[in-house]
């Protein structure tokens, strides 16, 4: 082809600079409708990861809502998520950096509506008729081990707050009944967390706002129950997995049926608040979002006649699901198209981009879309995953080279690989590196039977499909297999360490904020995961062999490939001694590794100066320790014994 240049791959110059991809991070999520007026929250990086509450008036006029320094953001769970609602005119939000509810009216300062003092709170509705709100509250008070949660309500203009239920672990998706007599809630207890088992409640609210008369209807130590919804006829829908996909029902007049069984999932792994994958059109239809193996479909459901009808959307993935008459509102993305909030007219399919996360200036053709492919794997099964070639208009491979692979291993575990236009992965691939995005054993989006099978096995199943992945792409050919790396955050950090421990596959690993330690992580981790481990590895100390057998920093002395570690030092979830351990024992041994600490970030992070310097230090390693020489100028990474 005239015009392309034959490079080394790994060597090929690229316009999506890592400041570039930095930049475009924009995290869109909270889809609100309030009136003709469409809400949603932004975090951006460009701003030290501030979430901002942002407004589109029907008009098509986009502004901010929420002034500096304010950031509506929760740590309820720590993964946060819900914590912003919107009621005639008025936003009320969780400000991270005090954690009090906020009521902010137009014109007007933001102003407190609770105390100071050790609460969280998360998943906010509005009761317009009895002035209140109604949230879920983290109590960090007391001596207690673990924070307490309730649902609590709030009055709207401050005062003093009222536990409206207790008792169990965890509280989540309260809402309120169209007319206001009746509150239904989500609630569950160790050791599950929402995708293992979730209970649906429902109770009659007296006119003093107390709740009377609880009933749980569905859901239970095995079965998880996801997004209650009231529709405008005041029948009680929700998502749940009893058949073995999360699937859409109906509770009315104390029967509970079923709207539309099918192998797919209509719900999502509850990691934060305020998650919805449907909502009602009118009484009659159900805007839904549902998961294929292969992607994100959007459908209208009609209720009378049980019948779906899928819209020929160009998205792959679709979140925080709103509607309005015929007007659906949610959050998507697709391969080519970064994620943005879109309107949607559920009738004609016509759809409205509000606003994109990223105005990427790229040309389409440098691009790399994925191919889903299925591949064979341990004890006869088979994993999944998303393979994106190297591609770059101006650029080949020299004949008979076969590029280096990096895998992606997505956190969680209990997580999913994502289909949307990631500049991440096009950082990758337009310098002429493949990347695989595995969805192992235990992913979400294939059904109960795939994600339980991670239950006991962590460390193992995942760790195979990994290794399995990518010398399933070495026989196939186009990737090298003396030049593949492997990274992942948190727990794919956990899964990038096991493999390079326990396979010998892979040649270089990065590790962000990963799990070195499990036995450690299992006596010192948050409430919402403290007894996670239990059910991926086993019962502790029963199986305290397992934790230890399976820690990736009691076998460091195996691994000889060379290792990047990245690390926020405010990080709650996996504390920095995960990583400063592995790499102090790696630069023990003369293993090639470096270490990048940050302050000021936590569990994922949220500045664009990290991510930056992240991806080049990254690329740099990759580089140094694989054999190829970057186009890139970058700071080096800071490498021991090389």
């Amino acid at each position: 082809m005239a015009g392309v240049r034959i490079a080394p791959y790994g060597s090929w110059s690229s316009p999506l600079s890592a400041s570039l991809v930095a930049a475009g991070a924009v995290e869109l999520s909270e889809v609100s409708l309030d009136g003709e007026d469409v809400y949603w929250v932004e975090s951006r990086p460009s701003e030290g990861g501030r979430s901002v509450v942002v407004r589109r008036s029907p008009s098509g006029a986009v502004s901010d809502v929420t002034p500096p320094p304010f950031n509506a953001r929760t740590r309820v769970h720590e993964y946060g998520g819900g914590a912003v609602a919107v009621a005639d005119g008025v936003v009320y939000f969780s400000h991270y950096a005090d954690h009090r509810i906020y009521r902010h009216r137009p014109g007007e300062p933001p102003r407190p509506v609770t105390p100071e003092g050790p609460w969280r709170y998360a998943d906010l509705v509005v009761d317009r008729g009895r002035g209140r709100l109604i949230c879920v509250r983290e109590d960090h008070a007391g001596p207690a081990k673990e924070p307490m949660n309730t649902l609590l309500s709030v009055p709207l203009g401050g005062g003093a707050a009222e536990v409206l239920a207790s008792g169990y672990d965890f509280y989540a998706s309260p809402c309120l009944s169209p007319d206001g007599s009746k509150l239904a809630w989500l609630c569950w207890n160790h050791p599950n967390l929402p995708w293992d088992g979730t209970e649906l409640w429902v109770a009659d609210v007296a006119p003093d706002g107390s709740l009377q008369h609880p009933r749980r209807i569905a859901g239970g130590p095995a079965e998880s129950v996801f997004q209650p919804s009231w529709s405008p006829d005041g029948a009680l829908c929700f998502v749940s997995d009893r058949t073995g996909w999360w699937n859409l029902y109906r509770w009315q007049d104390g029967r509970t049926e079923p709207l539309y069984p099918v192998d797919a999932e209509f719900g999502r792994p509850q990691w934060r608040f305020g998650l919805s994958t449907y909502a009602f059109c009118d009484a009659h239809r159900i805007v839904c979002a549902f998961r294929k193996h292969d992607g994100w479909r959007l459908g209208v459901l009609h209720i009378p006649s049980r019948s779906l009808r899928v819209l020929p959307l160009p998205y792959t993935e679709i979140a925080y699901v709103r509607a309005r008459g015929d007007h659906a509102f949610f959050v998507a993305a697709s391969p080519t198209e970064p994620w943005g909030v879109v309107r949607c007219d559920v009738e004609t399919g016509r759809t409205e981009v509000l606003r994109r996360a990223a105005e990427l200036p790229l040309d389409p053709e440098l691009l790399s879309t994925p191919e889903w492919i299925e591949f064979p794997t341990t004890e006869g099964e088979v994993a999944y995953a998303w393979f994106y070639p190297p591609r770059n208009p101006e650029f080949t491979g020299p004949p008979g080279e076969k590029s280096p692979l990096v895998v992606f291993c997505h956190g969680g575990p209990t997580s999913t690989a994502s289909t949307a236009l990631r500049p991440e992965v096009q950082f990758w691939t337009s310098r002429g590196i493949a990347v695989l995005d595995v969805d192992y054993r235990g992913s979400a989006g294939y059904g109960r039977a795939y994600r339980d099978r991670l239950q006991g096995a962590w460390g193992v199943v995942d760790v195979d499909d990994c290794a399995r992945g990518a010398e399933f792409l070495v026989e196939r050919g186009g990737v090298d297999g003396r030049r593949l790396a492997i990274r992942g955050g948190s727990a794919g950090g956990y899964t990038t360490l096991a493999v390079l421990a326990f396979r010998d596959v892979f040649r270089a690993g990065a590790s962000y904020f990963g799990v070195s330690d499990l036995e450690a992580l299992h006596l010192k981790t948050h409430k919402f995961e403290s007894r996670y481990l239990e059910r991926l590895v086993g019962p502790y100390p029963a199986r305290r062999d397992l934790f230890l057998a399976r820690s990736p920093l009691y076998a460091a002395d195996r691994i000889r490939a060379p290792v990047i570690f990245f690390q926020g030092l405010d990080d709650r979830v996996v504390p920095p001694e995960q990583s400063e351990r592995m790499y102090r024992t790696f630069v023990e041994n003369g293993v090639p590794t470096a270490y990048l600490a940050f302050e000021g970030e936590g569990h994922g992070f949220r500045r664009a100066e990290t991510t930056r310097r992240c991806l080049e230090a990254e690329l740099d390693f990759y580089g140094k320790v694989l054999g190829f020489a970057p186009a890139d100028v970058v700071e080096p990474a800071p490498i021991q014994n090389l």
